[in-house]
Formats: structure tokens, C-alpha cells, sequence
């Protein structure tokens, strides 16, 4: 019986170490995201495409063997909360930190981060988050920098207008876009007729629309967030307001064309990523994604699935895991469809953590989004 006592305790120290080792195997990514507040809509659409992409990865081997671990991290659409959950993250010592998408959260949050030598791939737009120059910090989806150069020439070459009116949002997303699309429409010789400053999860834009529509502008160029977006759709066509609507891509979010309805056909828009672009690879995710939560994902979704597959393409590439040589693995790399199917569509990063790749005009017809045009990478 002693004997058998003595058996049986190795075992469970020999079982103890192997659950000890596996734990240690595995990757562990903190994903900092907005699942409450204003932001919940596209956060979930983010965290549920990261789990979706973990669980493939593991289900075909892992990463170099190692299978992914995610924790989420809450950051309730609140850039203080958010530094918070950052700080709360890092204590479990992440392999890299997925997120957040609000770019007023990223800006205070990536400073942890970055001191801790941590890479964080991000799903904000703002043009200054790159322009900081944080070596450990990425995007999944174009910057403000990238995207209206886009987006003016069309209102530029496309719509032919002379003259825009814009409506954003007062915080650092939409500081960022409303800054740098004036600037690209102002070097077109295009007029910004109104400008016109809204506040975060606002409700009402009876006023603002009136402005615009007392402007006499050829076109209305809105920079909002889904919920925002949507009341304004309705709002515009409350009004009667009959000139072209040309944004960026919250406006054309599948979220925002349920919310507004029919408010939102004849919408256009320049979009990085969209659930209805002609690519078998992203046709397939979209697929997968349906199967698994019963809906179908937004460009957010699509953000965070890249994500995940950008931290396996350079972890393989650098054949071990890495942290302080992955961001300069990252920086100036290709990745490709042919090497790593889940980014989804052939992409380069720059040396601030940009990307550049084809992107989209789409246009709301009969409540769905249709892709347009395919608009090559910039190649800069």
C-alpha cells in the first residue's frame, strides 16, 4: 500500500509539471478592447473575430507548436479605464496586446506598453498614434493618413464637387480624421464649405444638418462613430438633404445601414476592409464567422482576425518567439496571402507600423454594402 501511495503521489507531481509546462507553452495575448459603453458594437465584432482566429490556429497546430491563450480585457469605451486594463494586462506578462480600436483609448494606453517592450496591434485610425513614433506599436487597418488622400480624390475625380461640408465627432478619432481630410481636400482646391463639431454618443442632429444643408455644399463628408453615424443618416433624410454623402468607413458599417435603414442606401464611402470584398479568403472568414456567432462581421471583425494572424506570420518568420526582435521583424515586412491566408489580402508595413494595401469605394444599395471599385495600395 505504501508502495502504491508513493506511485500514485509521483504521478500527480509528474501530471502537476506537465499542466505546469503546458501553461507556460502557452501564448498568451491580452486583448484590451471595448466590450460595454459606446464602443461595445465594434469591440465585440473585434473580440469574438480574435477568438474565432485563435481557435483555428490552434485547432491546425498553434503557433510553432504552442497553442494561443486569450484573456479579454474590458476597456468600457474609457481611455482612463483603458490605460488601467493595459497596466492589469501587462501583470500577465502577454506575449502581445490586441488592441483597443478607439484611438482616444490607444493614445494614452500604448505608452505602457511601449515602456514595457510589449507590441500592441491596434484597430485605431487616428492619424497622430503612429505619428508618435512608438517602435512596438501597429495598426491592422489604414490611418487617417493613408485613407483620405483616398477618399479626396474620389470626391475630387468621382463626385467632381467643388465644395464639402463636415461633420465629426470631438475626440481623437475624430479630430484626426476631420484634420487631415481638410487638409487633403484643401490641396485639390476643393472648398470646406461648413465645419461642423459633434460630441460623442450624441443623439440629436436636427442643428447639424440644417447647417449643412444652409451651406450650399456639393457634398457632405461625415466622420462619426456606428451609433452617431446612423442618427445622422436618419436625421439627413428627415430633412430631405439630397447632395451626395461620401465618408469613410463607419459611415457604410453594417451596423450603421441596420440602424439607419433606408437612410443609408445611395451612402458612399472608401472602406480598408469590408465583409463584401471579392476575396475568396475573406468570403471564407465571413463564412466561419456566421457559423460560429450567428451574424455577420463588420470591418472590425475582420481587423481582429488579421490581428491575430499577423502575430503568427512574425513569429514564424522569426522561428521563436521573440519579443524584442518582433517589432523590428514587423516593421518593412510583407506579409502575404500565399504565406499566411489569415491576414486576409497582401499587405506591407512601414517603418511607423502603417499598413498598405487594396482598399475600396463602396456604395449602400437596397441596404447592403457593394463594392465599387478596388483601389490599388499606395505604395509609399
Amino acid at each position: 500500500m505504501q508502495i502504491r501511495k508513493m506511485l500514485a503521489l509521483a504521478a500527480l507531481a509528474v501530471f502537476g509539471l506537465t499542466n505546469s509546462a503546458g501553461a507556460a507553452d502557452a501564448v498568451k495575448i491580452a486583448n484590451v478592447i471595448e466590450l460595454s459603453g459606446g464602443g461595445a458594437t465594434v469591440g465585440t465584432n473585434w473580440r469574438d473575430a480574435v477568438e474565432l482566429a485563435a481557435k483555428q490556429i490552434n485547432e491546425k497546430g498553434g503557433i510553432l507548436g504552442r497553442q494561443i491563450e486569450v484573456t479579454h480585457y474590458d476597456t468600457q469605451s474609457n481611455p482612463g479605464i483603458s490605460k488601467a486594463q493595459v497596466t492589469k494586462a501587462l501583470d500577465g506578462e502577454p506575449y502581445v496586446i490586441l488592441g483597443p480600436i478607439y484611438s482616444s483609448s490607444t493614445k494614452v494606453n500604448m505608452v505602457e506598453a511601449q515602456r514595457a517592450g510589449v507590441p500592441q496591434i491596434v484597430g485605431s485610425e487616428a492619424a497622430e498614434i503612429t505619428k508618435k513614433g512608438n517602435p512596438t506599436l501597429f495598426r491592422t487597418s489604414f490611418g487617417q493618413d493613408a485613407s483620405m488622400p483616398k477618399i479626396a480624390n474620389y470626391i475630387r475625380d468621382g463626385v467632381k464637387a467643388k465644395s464639402v461640408a463636415v461633420i465629426w465627432v470631438n475626440n481623437a478619432f475624430g479630430k484626426g480624421g476631420r484634420d487631415t481630410v481638410v487638409k487633403e481636400l484643401e490641396a485639390r482646391g476643393i472648398k470646406v464649405a461648413v465645419d461642423i463639431s459633434t460630441e460623442v454618443q450624441q443623439v440629436d442632429f436636427a442643428a447639424e444638418v440644417a447647417q449643412a444643408k444652409n451651406s450650399g455644399a456639393d457634398l457632405l463628408f461625415p466622420y462619426l462613430h456606428e451609433e452617431e453615424s446612423a442618427r445622422l443618416l436618419r436625421e439627413l433624410k428627415k430633412q430631405g438633404f439630397d447632395k451626395p454623402i461620401v465618408g469613410e468607413t463607419t459611415i457604410t458599417n453594417a451596423k450603421v445601414i441596420q440602424l439607419a435603414g433606408d437612410a443609408a442606401n445611395g451612402v458612399r464611402a472608401h472602406v480598408g476592409l469590408s465583409p463584401d470584398a471579392p476575396s475568396p479568403l475573406i468570403k471564407k472568414m465571413v463564412q466561419d464567422f456566421e457559423a460560429a456567432y450567428g451574424r455577420k462581421p463588420d470591418h472590425n471583425g475582420l481587423k481582429g482576425y488579421i490581428a491575430v494572424h499577423m502575430v503568427k506570420a512574425v513569429t514564424e518568420k522569426m522561428g521563436k518567439f521573440d519579443q524584442q526582435n518582433f517589432a523590428k521583424t514587423l516593421h518593412g515586412m510583407t506579409i502575404t496571402t500565399k504565406d499566411e491566408p489569415g491576414v486576409l489580402m497582401d499587405v506591407t508595413f512601414d517603418d511607423k507600423g502603417d499598413p498598405d494595401r487594396e482598399s475600396f469605394l463602396v456604395e449602400v444599395v437596397d441596404g447592403k454594402e457593394k463594392i465599387t471599385t478596388v483601389l490599388p495600395p499606395l505604395g509609399r
